[in-house]
């Protein structure tokens, strides 16, 4: 009897995020379906504005969508109360952002390993998961130093170890060389690429072509719509773990109208990007 296909790590139907501020209404996303499948490498691209942050904290678990449906492997996350949602997201997402998001006085290793403490573990297997996880970074001789000692290019591999602890499905990252200079921007992606080839599922979220010129697959964002998913092979993109090379093209609109808001009287809307 054939084996029905697994489910994909993300799908997401007809999603919508509506962001109210007294008698403002902000629609962020209107209605935008996307799938993707473990071991794709996919970069989500997009003006200020575009909806793609807002798409992010959703992928992430880290908003609740105004409407439309959200599985991970297959669970719906709709109904999960806040324990089993932070359950749901430690278990299955790492997060990497531009900033780093690092404790000033903590050293890396400590750093590396916090979220292995709210997931319960041991203090020596934590240090443990902690070492072998900076050591994949290449910073195995960097446990002590906190982030003062380290350049922003070795901070940032802080934050990817501490993202990679916990062995997640899905690497998540904003912006990830915003902060850096080129050069330790390309170190970063090349790291991506190391990553990925291993076997993780990435999804970035970038303004940068360069960036998005690494990823396999390319998804195209404009006032809270998809507008274009593209599939590339390239020098620069690996290619994904699990899943065939296959190539769609969605045509971009000549023009797109502005993301729908309502209001009655004056009011500052809400930054959405």
């Amino acid at each position: 009897m054939p084996q029905s296909p697994p489910h994909p790590l993300i799908e997401i139907i007809d999603l919508t995020k509506i962001y109210r501020m007294g008698t403002v209404e902000v629609h962020a996303l209107r209605g935008l379906s996307l799938t993707v499948r473990v071991g794709e490498y996919v970069a989500i691209v997009g003006a200020s504005g575009s909806g793609k942050s807002t798409l992010m904290n959703m992928i992430g678990l880290l908003d609740r969508p105004t409407s439309g449906v959200y599985r991970v492997r297959g669970q719906a996350s709709q109904k999960l109360d806040k324990k089993a949602l932070a359950d749901l997201r430690n278990r299955e997402i790492g997060f990497v952002f531009q900033r780093f998001n690092l404790l000033a006085r903590a050293p890396a290793r400590r750093q590396v390993e916090l979220p292995l403490f709210y997931a319960g573990v041991s203090a020596r297997k934590a240090r443990q998961m902690a070492q072998e996880a900076l050591k994949k970074v290449g910073l195995g001789d960097r446990l002590h130093h906190r982030p003062e000692e380290l350049s922003g290019g070795q901070q940032q591999r802080v934050a990817i170890a501490r993202a990679i602890v916990n062995q997640p499905s899905l690497l998540l990252a904003d912006e990830p060389t915003g902060a850096l200079d080129s050069h330790t921007g390309e170190e970063i992606l090349t790291l991506f690429e190391e990553l990925h080839s291993q076997g993780l599922t990435l999804v970035v979220v970038t303004h940068d072509p360069d960036v998005a010129a690494r990823a396999h697959r390319i998804v195209t964002m404009r006032d809270g719509l998809i507008v274009g998913d593209v599939t590339q092979v390239s020098s620069n993109a690996a290619a994904p773990a699990a899943v065939p090379a296959t190539t769609t093209s969605v045509p971009q609109p000549v023009s797109e109208p502005a993301p729908t808001i309502q209001q009655t009287r004056a009011n500052p809307c809400p930054s959405v990007s």
